[in-house]
């Protein structure tokens, strides 16, 4: 049997200890680390790489969610709460598993089981292969709802919320986001910030005015100060000759 090893990152030290009291009874789980501090964790996990982590969702400067966000494929994620009106957002950052605190150790054990048995028949890659996504989940109204980002063709900001723009749908999909959750969400090389208020699918575009107007859908972008950098990078890189 693969020993698993594993990091704690909680901001509750009764958490840490309850959860490193987990481990220390579980065959074939390996503590690496506890952290308080979720950037310190980011930080170790550079020269500490793990199979799990068992991460609340909850904390200062930085989020579960966001922490989850950054962290290699290859780092499985279970989630712990207190709050469990946050279970929905684990599936979209595609976690293993969700405890709700106070934890039961048959529920931890239930969790470790999930992760080795993703481990277990996760297919070993006859080739090097993207490890990058290609949908993502989102809220709207009371569901969650797959987007392949195939189909995404601009997101534009409301305040909290942002409405993306899919091929073939009439209106917009409206979730309460901001526009730096959004961004984080999609993968780089396909989309570009170019407003404060806009979001592109690169290959979406149709044309680019001399004004820096982006056509594309039915709106008409404008690529603004702040971005018209990294805008201009991407065209070159794209213009032959």
């Amino acid at each position: 049997m693969k020993t698993l090893t594993c990091m704690i990152v909680d901001d509750e030290p009764l958490a840490v200890k309850m959860l490193e009291n987990y481990v220390a009874r579980t065959e074939g789980l390996q503590l690496a680390a506890s952290f308080s501090d979720p950037v310190l964790a980011l930080n170790a996990l550079d020269d500490t790489p793990v199979d799990v982590i068992f991460l609340d969702i909850q904390m200062p400067d930085l989020d579960g969610l966001s922490l989850s966000r950054q962290v290699p494929a290859s780092t499985k994620i279970v989630f712990t709460t207190a709050f469990k009106q946050y279970a929905f957002d684990s599936y979209e950052v595609s976690a293993v598993d969700f405890l709700l605190k106070p934890i039961r150790y048959q529920k931890f054990l239930a969790a470790v089981e999930k992760v080795r048995q993703w481990f277990d028949h996760e297919p070993v890659p006859q080739e090097p292969q993207s490890s990058e996504p290609t949908s993502m989940f989102i809220r709207v109204d009371s569901q969650l709802q797959r987007i392949d980002f195939d189909k995404i063709v601009y997101v534009s900001g409301l305040k909290d919320y942002v409405q993306i723009y899919v091929d073939g749908q009439p209106r917009p999909l409206t979730t309460h986001l901001t526009m730096k959750a959004i961004e984080d969400m999609l993968p780089t090389s396909r989309f570009m910030r170019v407003h404060r208020s806009y979001l592109v699918a690169l290959d979406k575009i149709r044309s680019v005015d001399r004004n820096s107007c982006i056509y594309i859908g039915n709106e008409i972008i404008h690529v603004t100060d702040a971005y018209r950098d990294s805008f201009d990078k991407y065209l070159q890189t794209h213009i032959p000759g």
